[in-house]
């Protein structure tokens, strides 16, 4: 995910409340968007393992508003957080967890 090395590559440089701005809104608009859609495939193809799923979108978008309305409170003590937090969503979910639908999607001949 390149929002995890633009925040990583920010505070390096100590411009981490430069870029975190820009990089929550582009992630407010990846979940809303990216969410929407593989739900919506999910239901098209009958996965069962949908309610789940969704239940992991739902926790993953209450995250992402946490982070953003900190950011807009100003906590500068955010910025490792969210760092920790793209991470794990890269290696968790998106990594193992959407992966998993793949192959059923294959299965049910969509592309």
């Amino acid at each position: 995910m390149a929002a995890l090395n633009e925040l990583h590559a920010a505070m390096m440089k100590g411009q981490a409340q430069g870029a975190t701005g820009p990089l929550l809104n582009k992630l407010m608009d990846y979940t809303r968007d990216h969410f929407s859609t593989e739900e919506r495939l999910m239901a098209e193809s009958k996965y069962a393992g949908l309610a789940e799923h969704r239940g992991k979108h739902q926790e993953l978008t209450r995250k992402v508003r946490e982070f953003v309305a900190r950011y807009q409170k100003g906590d500068q003590a955010m910025y490792l957080p969210l760092l920790e937090f793209l991470r794990d969503w890269l290696a968790t979910h998106i990594q193992r967890e959407d992966r998993d639908f793949g192959p059923w999607m294959n299965a049910q001949g969509i592309r």
